[in-house]
């Protein structure tokens, strides 16, 4: 894997923002492990959080919403959007780490889900392709979150691996918050009607690129463009042609073009949508 970055991609008509990143691993806060060769490759490239947002706004994407995964990436998340005009925080415990949400750590996680530059609480959920966290701990972790996201008014941004129906069973058994986003959206068409027909806002990443994602492409297309968002999860899941290399949010064009020839729709009034969608889902920027 190359220690760069890709090339800038054409800029888009129209900003738009980039709902899902993790600028905590981008910039190498967090060491990669050697098993994390895409966040080496990142974070090799040296990247600063100003020079990934110059690099986002080139391209028209203007925001940045970057998300936690444990209490450390929570934290920081949260100083970084209070530091930074234009980035966003989500706040949660991942799924994976669900055997670390204990009682003290989910009561400063919604200590921080209530500062007003922290828009969501996320990413939490399900993982049923690993096995680092118990079943058992997972659904307890996920139902916390839940009333987190309930008592402080912020979306509910989940994490769905392999578990559609018990994430949509969860959500109608506990209730869900006013705004849910599927971060990565990962199902097929099917999976995008329940979620249209619950109000859940759909965020779809680079796989939707994919020439084996079919099924996502589709499920793009069935979904109403007033429940769609757009996402790197950066620094993982570049779209095409830059597959194997590190993500970053200026490559959210490629990803956006491509959901643009799926619903059939000019590439600025997508991008319009999206960042409508983008304020109804977080508040206003």
């Amino acid at each position: 894997m190359q220690n760069e970055l890709p090339a800038r991609p054409e800029a888009l008509p129209a900003e738009v923002f980039d709902s899902h990143c993790h600028l905590d691993i981008m910039v190498g806060n967090r060491q990669a492990s050697s098993g994390d060769p895409v966040a080496r490759a990142a974070q090799a490239a040296s990247a600063t959080v100003g020079s990934i947002l110059d690099e986002a706004r080139a391209v028209g994407v203007t925001r940045l919403v970057t998300v936690g995964y444990d209490l450390p990436s929570s934290r920081w998340g949260a100083q970084v959007a209070a530091d930074h005009q234009d980035v966003y925080a989500g706040v949660a415990i991942h799924p994976n780490e669900a055997h670390a949400a204990t009682p003290e750590v989910l009561g400063e996680i919604e200590e921080l889900a209530r500062l007003p530059h922290v828009r969501a609480v996320g990413e939490t959920g399900l993982d049923y392709f690993r096995d680092w966290a118990s079943r058992e701990d997972q659904h307890a972790s996920f139902r916390a979150h839940v009333e987190i996201a309930k008592r402080t008014g912020k979306a509910l941004v989940i994490h769905d691996r392999d578990a559609h129906d018990d994430v949509l069973a969860v959500l109608a058994d506990q209730g869900a918050p006013d705004v849910v986003v599927f971060h990565s959206f990962s199902g097929d068409a099917e999976m995008a009607k329940r979620c249209a027909a619950a109000g859940y806002f759909m965020s779809f990443s680079g796989p939707v690129t994919y020439k084996n994602a079919g099924y996502l492409r589709e499920a793009a297309r069935v979904a109403p463009v007033e429940l769609m968002l757009v996402e790197t999860d950066a620094p993982y899941l570049p779209p095409v042609p830059h597959r194997g290399k590190p993500n970053a949010p200026y490559l959210i064009p490629l990803t956006l073009r491509c959901l643009a020839e799926v619903k059939g729709m000019d590439v600025a009034a997508l991008a319009a949508a999206i960042s409508v969608n983008g304020e109804a889902a977080l508040g206003a920027w």
